[in-house]
Formats: structure tokens, sequence, C-alpha cells
């Protein structure tokens, strides 16, 4: 990978963070937001559709989605992320259905098959690119698109000044994007998708789109 946030990626969240994480979800299930998603996503019916998840980091989605989900594919910049995730599918039962790719999804996009299902927990704030990231992903979504990503408050982008200056000072090349709403919104809506589901959660903002039907000829 020669993106510079992908290799902040990779190096950010490591052996020790995937670890952590996972021990977490085996003890707790899903943090909160993920399970607001989640819900979202099994009210509008998820049963018997392919899954496509972007950043899916330790897999939480996936691995609550299995057993209704007909196909998985997992894409991540975090090898460690893609290890813990593909591990915990072994253990439940599912690897036979998932696949799993290691990179910038931005450039991998164009071989990958389109999903009935696409989901973003906490990617798109994870990306300096939000017109290549959302644009590409919602076109690859068959049915529904859900997304948590960060509310864009005057105090959000304080913090995210902080953070970024931090890190700049540990010459880490991670970075946090704190993307505007209303960006996000119009890059989603115009792949043909409609809003249907939205909540906000602390620092955190989930939203499920619809794909429009096609009008008859």
């Amino acid at each position: 990978m020669n993106c510079c946030q992908c290799q902040g990626i990779e190096s950010l969240f490591d052996r020790q963070t995937a670890a952590k994480e996972l021990k977490a979800y085996r003890r707790q299930g899903p943090p909160k937001e993920t399970r607001i998603l989640l819900e979202a996503l099994q009210a509008a019916g998820v049963e018997g559709h392919s899954l496509l998840d972007i950043g899916g980091g330790i897999g939480a989605i996936q691995h609550e989605l299995a057993a209704v989900a007909e196909a998985i594919t997992n894409v991540d910049a975090s090898t460690a992320y893609l290890n813990a995730a593909r591990e915990e599918a072994r253990q439940r039962g599912y690897a036979d259905r998932a696949s799993y790719h290691h990179g910038n999804f931005v450039d991998l996009a164009p071989n990958l098959e389109p999903a009935d299902v696409v989901t973003l927990d906490r990617v798109v704030c994870c990306y300096h690119d939000a017109e290549s990231l959302v644009s590409l992903s919602a076109a690859l979504a068959g049915r529904l698109y859900g997304l948590i990503y960060p509310r864009d408050t005057w105090w959000m982008k304080l913090f995210g000044r902080v953070f970024n200056a931090m890190f700049r000072l540990r010459r880490h090349p991670f970075r946090l994007f704190i993307h505007p709403t209303a960006a996000v919104d119009t890059l989603i809506r115009r792949q043909g998708l409609e809003p249907q589901f939205y909540r906000r959660s602390g620092v955190w903002q989930i939203a499920v789109y619809q794909r429009r039907p096609a009008l008859a000829a």
C-alpha cells in the first residue's frame, strides 16, 4: 500500500489492538453504535443477502450477520484486523462463506463484486478522500448502505485538530478526518440511495440508506 493514511492504519491498528478489541467483543458484544446499525439493517431485512464490510475491524458486523448472510467480503488496510476477523470466522464456522482483502479499498474497488449490503463502521473518519471512498462504496451497494461516522460539530473538529497535532508530534502518519455530513449525504444520494434511518449517539452518527427502485421501462 503506497497510501500514507493506509500505512498509518496498518501501524496504529496492530496485532495488540486487534487482540484487545476481539477480547472486548467476545465479552461484551459489538459497541453501542454498531448494535444500533445492526438493528437498523436487520429491520430493513438482510437475510440471504451478501455483505461487503469495508474497514471491518475485528469483524463485529460480519460475525453478527453471519447466520443470515449468504456471502461476506471483508476489506481492511490492517493486516492484524483481517487476521482477527478471519480467525473468529473460523471459530464460528462460516469461514467458507467469507473472503478477505488487504489494502486500500479505493484501489481495490474496481475488482470487488457488488453486494446487497455495504457497511462502513467508523471508516469514513479514517480516510482523507471522502469523495472516492463514499462514492465507490455506495456504488457497490445493491440494496442497503450503512455507515457510522463522526458528527461534524465544532467540538469534534477541535478534537480532530488536537488529535492530529499529537500524531504529527509523534511523526505518526495516521490522521483523523471530520468530513461534512451534508457532503457525505450528497455523495451517497448521487449513487441512487435514499436515507432510511438516522440516529446520533454521542460523537457518532449512524445512517442507513436504501437503493431507489429502478424505474420500469
